[in-house]
């Protein structure tokens, strides 16, 4: 028995997942970029959340409409936080009192239903150098955040090999590209550019 944990990530071009003073998908979604969130959301998974990123989507879920909402409402949810009690204000939630890296490596060993995480840029930056996330899903808008990016959870985290799984153009513009990290190792001789007369 063993869970897929998937991270979930929406960035610019430079790797932002938010930039000051943009709306929403950097005013940059599209038909099929919904399409692919609502048939994202529509598996039958669990989603998994730091705290801050909770209480944002516990928001966005009353103020805005969104055609996968429906489904965030009703899929179950996990929140890593020491600090949010029950009630938690948004309905099929558990909060988990735990260190997320211990606690996510004991679940994937005991359920098999599918883990799903979306922004929680701490929380994944740790899950991913724990080597505990097996598919990273990056939809990446067209636009280059600059100084007002941030929300950036590659940026000064640990190297990783990734293998291409999957890439989807969505609304002929933004691209989505589905790998399975390695966390970086040696490189292998002989890899790179080679130099003159190296015999």
């Amino acid at each position: 028995m063993s869970a897929t944990f998937t991270v979930d990530f929406f960035c610019s071009l430079d790797g932002y997942g938010m930039a000051r003073g943009w709306p929403g998908y950097w005013g940059k979604e599209g038909p099929e970029v919904r399409e692919d969130r609502v048939r994202t959301f529509a598996q039958d998974q669990v989603l998994v959340f730091g705290a801050t990123t909770f209480r944002l989507f516990r928001k966005f879920v009353d103020e805005y409409d969104e055609p996968y909402y429906d489904s965030l409402n009703e899929l179950p949810k996990i929140v890593f936080s020491s600090r949010l009690e029950d009630p938690l204000g948004w309905r099929n939630s558990t909060v988990i009192d735990e260190d997320a890296v211990t606690a996510i490596e004991r679940l994937k060993r005991t359920t098999d239903v599918p883990m799903r995480s979306h922004g929680s840029i701490s929380l994944n930056r740790a899950l991913l150098a724990a080597g505990l996330v097996d598919r990273l899903e990056v939809i990446m808008f067209p636009a280059i955040s600059g100084r007002a990016g941030e929300a950036a959870l590659f940026h000064g985290g640990p190297e990783f090999d990734l293998e291409l799984i999957e890439s989807t153009v969505l609304d002929g513009r933004t691209q989505k590209l589905v790998y399975a990290p390695r966390l970086h190792g040696e490189i292998p001789e002989g890899a790179g550019p080679r130099l003159r007369n190296a015999d």
